[in-house]
C-alpha cells in the first residue's frame, strides 16, 4: 500500500481542487490519501463525490497552533467534523485569516512591494487565505522566484519583516479537542527549520504525555540526520512516525506520494479513530 497523509487542496491552499487531487492521487499510485486543509473540512464533500475507485480518502484538517511563540502545525485525521467545540476552534482561526492577510499586504506596501489585496484575493479564490497565496503574489510581482523563497525573515517567514501573526490554538487544547471529536493527532513536520524556530523536544515530550499520537518525520523540509533523530524521540515517547508529500500542487515542488506512511502505523491511527472513518473510492463522479 502506498499512503500519504498530508495534502492540500484549493479549500486552503492548494491548486488542486478536491477532486482534481484525489483524481491526481490515483495517478500518482496511491491507495490511501487524506485530505488536510487548512484549519477546514470545506473540500472533503467534493473529494469524496470524486474519488476514483481504488482510492481509500483518510478526512482531516492540518490545525494553526502556537506554543511558547513559535507556530507549529498539528495534523487532526478522522474527527467528526461537526463536533461543536472543535467546529468553533477551526472558525475561530479561519476567520483571523483574512486580516492578517490584510496586515501583511500593507506590511509589504510599506516595504516597497506593490502587491495588493486583490491579487491576493485573486490568487486565494475559495480557499482559506494564507501567508502561501501572499508568497505566490510575490513570485507574480518578481520579488522572490519561488514560493518557499517568500518564506524567509526578509519576507514572511515567522518574524519576518511582512509577518504578521493570527488566532493559533494552543496544541495542548488542540489535541484535547481532536481527541474528545474522536480524532488522531500528528505533529507536522516538526524539524522543520528552514520555516523558522522549531518546537523543542522537551514541549514534543509534554505532548506525547497529553495524547499526542505521532509525529510527522518523513517530509521534504527534514534531512537525513533530523529524521535519525526524531525517530529516536519517537520511540522514546511511544509515537507514530508517519510520512507524508504535504502536496500543494503547483505551489510547491513536493509530488504526491513522496514521501509515504507505513501500512501498519496507518492501520493504527484508523484504530484509534472514532469520530470517521476512511471512506474507500466506488468510481466517482
Amino acid at each position: 500500500m502506498r499512503i500519504d497523509l498530508h495534502t492540500h487542496s484549493t479549500a486552503s491552499d492548494g491548486t488542486d481542487t478536491p477532486a482534481e487531487l484525489v483524481r491526481n492521487a490515483a495517478a500518482a499510485g496511491l491507495d490511501v490519501v487524506a485530505l488536510t486543509d487548512h484549519d477546514t473540512t470545506r473540500g472533503h464533500a467534493e473529494a469524496l463525490a470524486a474519488l476514483p475507485e481504488g482510492v481509500t480518502l483518510v478526512t482531516g484538517a492540518e490545525l494553526s497552533c502556537r506554543i511558547d511563540g513559535v507556530s507549529m502545525h498539528m495534523l487532526a485525521y478522522l474527527f467528526d467534523p461537526e463536533e461543536p467545540d472543535l467546529l468553533a476552534e477551526r472558525e475561530l482561526v479561519r476567520d483571523d485569516r483574512v486580516p492578517r492577510a490584510k496586515g501583511m499586504v500593507a506590511k509589504l506596501n510599506a516595504l516597497g512591494v506593490p502587491v495588493t489585496w486583490e491579487q491576493v484575493a485573486r490568487i486565494a479564490g475559495d480557499g482559506s487565505v494564507g501567508r502561501p497565496h501572499i508568497a505566490t503574489a510575490l513570485v507574480e510581482l518578481g520579488v522572490v522566484p519561488t514560493v518557499s523563497d517568500a518564506f524567509t525573515p526578509e519576507w514572511l517567514a515567522d518574524g519576518g519583516r511582512a509577518y504578521v501573526e493570527k488566532h493559533e490554538t494552543d496544541p495542548f487544547e488542540a489535541i484535547r479537542l481532536v481527541k474528545a471529536a474522536g480524532g488522531v493527532t500528528v505533529f507536522a513536520h516538526p524539524g522543520a527549520s528552514k520555516r523558522g524556530r522549531t518546537v523543542p523536544e522537551s514541549a514534543i515530550a509534554e505532548m506525547a504525555a497529553a495524547g499526542l499520537d505521532g509525529i510527522e518525520i518523513d517530509h521534504m523540509d527534514h534531512d537525513e540526520p533530523t529524521r535519525a533523530r526524531l525517530r529516536g524521540l519517537a520511540k522514546e515517547l511511544g509515537l507514530l512516525v508517519t510520512g507524508s508529500s504535504d502536496y500543494h500542487g503547483s505551489r510547491k515542488t513536493c509530488v504526491l506520494g513522496e514521501y509515504t506512511t507505513d501500512p501498519e502505523v496507518y492501520g493504527e491511527i484508523t484504530r484509534r479513530a472514532t469520530g470517521a472513518f476512511p471512506v474507500p473510492g466506488t468510481g466517482g463522479i
